[in-house]
Protein backbone atom coordinates (compact mmCIF):
# COMPACT_ATOMS: atom_id res chain seq x y z
CA UNK A 1 0.00 0.00 0.00
CA UNK A 2 0.61 3.67 -0.33
CA UNK A 3 1.52 6.22 2.63
CA UNK A 4 2.74 9.54 2.85
CA UNK A 5 5.90 9.76 4.84
CA UNK A 6 7.85 13.02 6.34
CA UNK A 7 11.49 12.43 5.95
CA UNK A 8 12.61 16.19 6.82
CA UNK A 9 11.40 19.74 6.45
CA UNK A 10 10.08 19.62 2.65
CA UNK A 11 11.33 16.27 2.14
CA UNK A 12 7.89 14.16 1.74
CA UNK A 13 7.57 11.25 -0.08
CA UNK A 14 4.76 9.01 -1.34
CA UNK A 15 6.04 5.23 -0.10
CA UNK A 16 5.26 1.78 -0.35
CA UNK A 17 4.34 -0.01 3.17
CA UNK A 18 3.11 -3.27 4.47
CA UNK A 19 -0.55 -3.76 5.37
CA UNK A 20 -0.52 -4.95 9.28
CA UNK A 21 -2.65 -7.85 10.22
CA UNK A 22 -6.01 -7.32 11.51
CA UNK A 23 -5.99 -8.65 15.35
CA UNK A 24 -8.96 -9.15 18.08
CA UNK A 25 -10.72 -6.16 18.45
CA UNK A 26 -9.62 -4.32 15.07
CA UNK A 27 -10.96 -3.48 11.55
CA UNK A 28 -9.08 -3.36 8.50
CA UNK A 29 -10.14 0.27 6.51
CA UNK A 30 -9.81 1.83 3.02
CA UNK A 31 -8.91 5.06 3.73
CA UNK A 32 -10.92 7.06 1.99
CA UNK A 33 -9.80 11.14 2.88
CA UNK A 34 -7.07 12.81 4.68
CA UNK A 35 -7.23 16.17 6.00
CA UNK A 36 -4.25 18.04 6.20
CA UNK A 37 -3.49 19.78 9.88
CA UNK A 38 -1.60 22.52 11.50
CA UNK A 39 0.95 19.92 13.16
CA UNK A 40 1.13 17.94 9.30
CA UNK A 41 2.27 21.49 8.07
CA UNK A 42 4.61 22.01 11.11
CA UNK A 43 6.55 18.71 9.97
CA UNK A 44 6.17 19.53 6.59
CA UNK A 45 7.59 22.56 6.57
CA UNK A 46 9.86 22.80 9.42
CA UNK A 47 10.58 19.46 10.80
CA UNK A 48 8.62 19.50 13.63
CA UNK A 49 7.27 22.63 16.16
CA UNK A 50 8.59 23.37 19.39
CA UNK A 51 10.69 20.82 21.25
CA UNK A 52 9.52 18.35 19.21
CA UNK A 53 11.63 17.52 16.51
CA UNK A 54 11.90 14.27 13.55
CA UNK A 55 14.30 12.08 14.72
CA UNK A 56 13.11 8.92 11.73
CA UNK A 57 10.71 8.52 8.72
CA UNK A 58 7.07 8.92 9.73
CA UNK A 59 3.81 8.38 8.23
CA UNK A 60 1.88 12.00 8.70
CA UNK A 61 -1.90 12.47 9.12
CA UNK A 62 -4.76 11.72 12.04
CA UNK A 63 -8.19 13.71 10.43
CA UNK A 64 -9.33 10.44 8.45
CA UNK A 65 -12.26 8.71 7.49
CA UNK A 66 -12.27 4.89 5.78
CA UNK A 67 -14.45 2.47 4.86
CA UNK A 68 -14.70 -0.74 6.62
CA UNK A 69 -13.17 -4.14 4.54
CA UNK A 70 -12.38 -6.53 7.03
CA UNK A 71 -13.47 -6.78 10.51
CA UNK A 72 -11.42 -8.83 13.27
CA UNK A 73 -12.96 -11.29 15.50
CA UNK A 74 -15.44 -9.65 18.46
CA UNK A 75 -16.37 -6.40 16.78
CA UNK A 76 -19.87 -5.80 16.87
CA UNK A 77 -21.70 -2.61 15.26
CA UNK A 78 -19.92 -2.88 11.79
CA UNK A 79 -20.69 -3.88 8.61
CA UNK A 80 -18.08 -4.12 5.12
CA UNK A 81 -18.52 -1.14 3.46
CA UNK A 82 -19.44 1.33 6.29
CA UNK A 83 -18.13 4.72 6.57
CA UNK A 84 -16.86 5.76 9.83
CA UNK A 85 -14.91 8.60 10.96
CA UNK A 86 -11.30 7.24 12.63
CA UNK A 87 -10.32 9.12 15.62
CA UNK A 88 -6.35 9.57 16.35
CA UNK A 89 -6.97 8.69 20.16
CA UNK A 90 -5.69 5.80 21.20
CA UNK A 91 -5.55 6.07 25.51
CA UNK A 92 -3.63 2.97 26.98
CA UNK A 93 -7.15 2.90 29.41
CA UNK A 94 -4.88 1.96 32.58
CA UNK A 95 -2.41 4.75 33.24
CA UNK A 96 -3.65 6.95 36.12
CA UNK A 97 -4.78 9.49 33.87
CA UNK A 98 -6.93 7.10 32.14
CA UNK A 99 -7.85 5.69 35.54
CA UNK A 100 -8.75 9.56 36.22
CA UNK A 101 -11.18 10.28 33.13
CA UNK A 102 -8.30 12.43 31.62
CA UNK A 103 -8.03 9.92 28.79
CA UNK A 104 -6.36 12.80 26.71
CA UNK A 105 -2.92 13.02 29.30
CA UNK A 106 -2.92 9.26 28.89
CA UNK A 107 1.07 8.55 29.68
CA UNK A 108 1.12 6.24 27.37
CA UNK A 109 -1.05 7.82 24.19
CA UNK A 110 -0.55 6.69 20.32
CA UNK A 111 -1.46 9.62 18.72
CA UNK A 112 -1.52 8.86 15.38
CA UNK A 113 1.38 10.61 13.51
CA UNK A 114 3.48 12.11 16.62
CA UNK A 115 6.48 12.66 16.64
CA UNK A 116 6.82 13.57 20.30
CA UNK A 117 7.69 10.06 21.41
CA UNK A 118 10.72 8.13 20.18
CA UNK A 119 10.31 5.85 18.43
CA UNK A 120 7.52 7.99 16.85
CA UNK A 121 4.08 6.81 16.59
CA UNK A 122 3.02 6.73 12.53
CA UNK A 123 0.25 8.58 11.27
CA UNK A 124 -2.82 7.55 9.21
CA UNK A 125 -2.10 8.62 5.98
CA UNK A 126 -2.14 5.08 4.43
CA UNK A 127 -4.64 3.42 1.80
CA UNK A 128 -5.13 0.89 4.37
CA UNK A 129 -5.40 1.47 7.73
CA UNK A 130 -5.80 -1.12 10.81
CA UNK A 131 -7.39 0.38 13.88
CA UNK A 132 -8.77 -0.48 16.65
CA UNK A 133 -12.42 -0.99 16.56
CA UNK A 134 -12.81 1.76 19.68
CA UNK A 135 -11.43 4.44 17.32
CA UNK A 136 -14.17 4.22 14.84
CA UNK A 137 -17.83 5.74 14.75
CA UNK A 138 -19.75 5.28 12.09
CA UNK A 139 -20.78 8.13 10.19
CA UNK A 140 -24.00 7.27 7.86
CA UNK A 141 -25.33 9.93 6.54
CA UNK A 142 -21.97 12.02 5.84
CA UNK A 143 -19.96 12.64 3.08
CA UNK A 144 -16.06 11.07 3.61
CA UNK A 145 -14.82 14.67 3.64
CA UNK A 146 -16.98 15.39 6.40
CA UNK A 147 -16.42 12.31 8.40
CA UNK A 148 -12.59 13.37 8.38
CA UNK A 149 -13.15 16.85 9.63
CA UNK A 150 -14.73 14.84 12.93
CA UNK A 151 -10.94 15.05 14.91
CA UNK A 152 -10.57 19.57 14.33
CA UNK A 153 -13.87 19.86 15.49
CA UNK A 154 -13.38 17.45 18.57
CA UNK A 155 -10.53 19.41 19.19
CA UNK A 156 -12.38 22.95 19.24
CA UNK A 157 -15.52 20.95 21.39
CA UNK A 158 -12.89 20.00 23.99
CA UNK A 159 -11.80 23.37 24.38
CA UNK A 160 -15.36 24.70 24.78
CA UNK A 161 -15.98 22.16 26.97
CA UNK A 162 -12.73 23.24 29.22
CA UNK A 163 -14.59 26.91 28.55
CA UNK A 164 -17.17 26.04 30.59
CA UNK A 165 -20.27 27.75 30.49
CA UNK A 166 -20.48 29.40 27.30
CA UNK A 167 -24.38 30.83 27.39
CA UNK A 168 -24.70 34.57 26.92
CA UNK A 169 -20.73 34.79 26.96
CA UNK A 170 -18.41 37.53 24.70
CA UNK A 171 -16.11 35.55 23.14
CA UNK A 172 -12.63 36.54 21.42
CA UNK A 173 -10.89 34.01 18.60
CA UNK A 174 -7.47 35.02 17.61
CA UNK A 175 -6.31 32.51 15.04
CA UNK A 176 -9.03 31.82 12.03
CA UNK A 177 -7.59 28.56 10.64
CA UNK A 178 -9.36 25.30 11.35
CA UNK A 179 -9.51 25.57 14.11
CA UNK A 180 -10.45 28.68 15.26
CA UNK A 181 -13.05 29.11 12.34
CA UNK A 182 -14.53 25.49 14.25
CA UNK A 183 -14.30 26.98 17.92
CA UNK A 184 -16.83 29.51 16.35
CA UNK A 185 -18.85 26.87 14.91
CA UNK A 186 -18.29 25.31 18.96
CA UNK A 187 -18.83 28.37 21.17
CA UNK A 188 -22.55 29.73 19.14
CA UNK A 189 -23.98 25.88 19.32
CA UNK A 190 -23.07 26.45 22.79
CA UNK A 191 -24.62 29.32 23.43
CA UNK A 192 -22.21 32.42 22.68
CA UNK A 193 -24.15 35.74 22.96
CA UNK A 194 -21.11 37.89 20.70
CA UNK A 195 -18.27 36.64 18.84
CA UNK A 196 -15.22 38.30 17.65
CA UNK A 197 -12.64 36.66 15.29
CA UNK A 198 -9.29 37.84 14.73
CA UNK A 199 -6.49 37.26 12.10
CA UNK A 200 -3.73 38.40 9.30
CA UNK A 201 -5.56 36.89 6.32
CA UNK A 202 -9.10 38.26 4.92
CA UNK A 203 -9.67 34.76 3.48
CA UNK A 204 -9.77 33.10 6.56
CA UNK A 205 -11.69 35.85 8.62
CA UNK A 206 -14.57 35.62 5.56
CA UNK A 207 -15.12 31.76 6.27
CA UNK A 208 -15.26 33.14 10.55
CA UNK A 209 -17.80 35.56 9.28
CA UNK A 210 -19.83 32.96 7.55
CA UNK A 211 -19.33 30.57 10.53
CA UNK A 212 -21.31 32.80 12.70
CA UNK A 213 -18.51 35.87 13.80
CA UNK A 214 -20.52 38.88 14.24
CA UNK A 215 -17.28 40.78 14.00
CA UNK A 216 -14.31 40.11 12.26
CA UNK A 217 -10.40 42.06 12.82
CA UNK A 218 -7.79 42.06 10.21
CA UNK A 219 -5.07 42.98 12.43
CA UNK A 220 -2.09 42.66 9.41
CA UNK A 221 -4.22 45.79 8.13
CA UNK A 222 -5.81 47.64 11.13
CA UNK A 223 -2.90 46.77 13.96
CA UNK A 224 -5.26 48.30 16.65
CA UNK A 225 -8.03 46.47 16.00
CA UNK A 226 -8.87 45.14 19.30
CA UNK A 227 -8.67 48.41 20.90
CA UNK A 228 -11.57 49.86 21.99
CA UNK A 229 -12.50 46.32 23.27
CA UNK A 230 -9.18 47.07 26.62
CA UNK A 231 -11.66 50.06 28.01
CA UNK A 232 -13.12 50.05 31.23
CA UNK A 233 -10.52 46.72 31.76
CA UNK A 234 -11.69 45.05 29.04
CA UNK A 235 -14.74 43.40 27.17
CA UNK A 236 -14.31 39.65 26.53
CA UNK A 237 -15.25 36.97 28.74
CA UNK A 238 -13.56 33.81 26.72
CA UNK A 239 -10.82 33.84 24.74
CA UNK A 240 -9.85 30.85 22.12
CA UNK A 241 -6.24 31.50 21.31
CA UNK A 242 -5.33 29.52 18.44
CA UNK A 243 -2.80 30.79 16.74
CA UNK A 244 -0.18 30.08 19.31
CA UNK A 245 1.36 33.54 18.10
CA UNK A 246 2.82 35.69 21.58
CA UNK A 247 1.23 38.95 20.03
CA UNK A 248 -2.13 37.26 19.65
CA UNK A 249 -2.23 36.27 23.03
CA UNK A 250 -1.16 39.68 24.45
CA UNK A 251 -4.10 41.14 22.89
CA UNK A 252 -6.26 38.70 23.45
CA UNK A 253 -5.45 39.50 27.10
CA UNK A 254 -5.97 43.46 26.81
CA UNK A 255 -9.41 43.19 25.60
CA UNK A 256 -10.33 40.21 28.67
CA UNK A 257 -12.50 41.65 30.94
CA UNK A 258 -11.90 40.56 35.16
CA UNK A 259 -11.82 36.59 35.64
CA UNK A 260 -12.40 36.27 31.95
CA UNK A 261 -11.13 32.72 30.87
CA UNK A 262 -8.02 32.03 28.46
CA UNK A 263 -8.16 28.95 26.09
CA UNK A 264 -4.74 28.42 25.14
CA UNK A 265 -4.75 25.82 22.31
CA UNK A 266 -2.29 27.44 19.47
CA UNK A 267 0.65 25.51 19.72
CA UNK A 268 3.53 27.77 18.29
CA UNK A 269 5.80 26.91 20.62
CA UNK A 270 6.88 28.47 24.05
CA UNK A 271 5.32 32.20 24.33
CA UNK A 272 5.86 35.07 27.16
CA UNK A 273 3.07 35.91 29.35
CA UNK A 274 1.96 39.18 30.50
CA UNK A 275 1.72 38.22 33.62
CA UNK A 276 0.77 41.62 35.31
CA UNK A 277 -2.37 41.45 33.12
CA UNK A 278 -3.24 38.05 33.93
CA UNK A 279 -2.63 38.72 37.62
CA UNK A 280 -4.55 41.96 37.80
CA UNK A 281 -7.48 41.11 35.45
CA UNK A 282 -7.68 37.72 37.79
CA UNK A 283 -7.44 35.92 34.29
CA UNK A 284 -7.82 32.12 33.91
CA UNK A 285 -5.29 30.25 31.96
CA UNK A 286 -6.39 27.11 30.90
CA UNK A 287 -4.55 24.48 28.55
CA UNK A 288 -6.42 22.74 25.90
CA UNK A 289 -5.01 19.55 24.40
CA UNK A 290 -6.49 17.06 21.76
CA UNK A 291 -9.89 15.79 23.10
CA UNK A 292 -11.18 12.33 23.21
CA UNK A 293 -14.67 11.59 24.32
CA UNK A 294 -15.73 14.54 22.09
CA UNK A 295 -14.57 12.87 18.50
CA UNK A 296 -18.16 10.94 18.75
CA UNK A 297 -19.78 13.88 20.09
CA UNK A 298 -18.55 15.95 17.06
CA UNK A 299 -19.92 12.89 14.38
CA UNK A 300 -23.20 13.45 16.00
CA UNK A 301 -23.33 17.09 15.58
CA UNK A 302 -22.56 16.69 12.07
CA UNK A 303 -24.68 13.91 11.48
CA UNK A 304 -27.78 15.95 12.98
CA UNK A 305 -26.69 19.11 11.01
CA UNK A 306 -26.08 21.32 13.64
CA UNK A 307 -22.79 21.84 12.57
CA UNK A 308 -21.96 22.15 9.44
CA UNK A 309 -17.94 21.66 8.38
CA UNK A 310 -18.64 21.82 4.46
CA UNK A 311 -17.44 25.48 3.78
CA UNK A 312 -14.21 24.70 5.60
CA UNK A 313 -13.04 22.17 3.12
CA UNK A 314 -11.57 24.56 0.03
CA UNK A 315 -9.28 22.05 -1.38
CA UNK A 316 -8.93 18.24 -2.72
CA UNK A 317 -6.48 16.59 -4.12
CA UNK A 318 -5.88 13.11 -5.12
CA UNK A 319 -2.73 11.00 -3.18
CA UNK A 320 -0.70 11.04 -6.27
CA UNK A 321 -0.52 14.95 -5.96
CA UNK A 322 -0.20 14.63 -1.98
CA UNK A 323 2.66 17.28 -1.67
CA UNK A 324 0.13 19.37 -3.40
CA UNK A 325 -2.05 19.35 -0.32
CA UNK A 326 0.43 20.38 1.56
CA UNK A 327 1.74 23.48 -0.17
CA UNK A 328 -1.84 24.42 -0.83
CA UNK A 329 -2.61 24.33 3.40
CA UNK A 330 0.32 26.65 3.86
CA UNK A 331 -1.18 29.38 1.91
CA UNK A 332 -3.74 30.55 4.57
CA UNK A 333 -4.43 33.37 1.60
CA UNK A 334 -6.31 31.16 -0.01
CA UNK A 335 -7.12 27.42 1.94
CA UNK A 336 -8.47 27.03 5.10
CA UNK A 337 -8.75 22.89 5.03
CA UNK A 338 -6.72 21.09 2.28
CA UNK A 339 -7.67 17.08 1.67
CA UNK A 340 -6.49 14.21 0.34
CA UNK A 341 -8.46 11.92 -1.58
CA UNK A 342 -7.50 8.38 -0.96
CA UNK A 343 -10.06 6.57 -2.68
Amino acid sequence: MRAIVIHAAKDLRVEERAVEPVGAGQMRLRLAVGGVCGSDLHYYNHGGFGAVRLREPMVLGHEVSAFVEEIGAGVQGFAAGDLVAVSPSRPCGGCKFCLEGLANQCLNMRFYGSAMPFPHIQGAFREVLVADASQCVRAEGLSPAEAAMAEPLAVALHATGRAGGMLGKRVLVTGCGPIGVLAILAARRAGAAEIVAVDLSDFTLALAKRAGADVVVNTATAPDGLAGYGADKGYFDVLYECSGAAPALSAGIAAMRPRGVILQLGLGGDMALPMMAITAKELELRGSFRFHAEFAVGVGLMQKGLIDVKPLITHSVPLARAEEAFQVASDRSRAMKAQIVFS
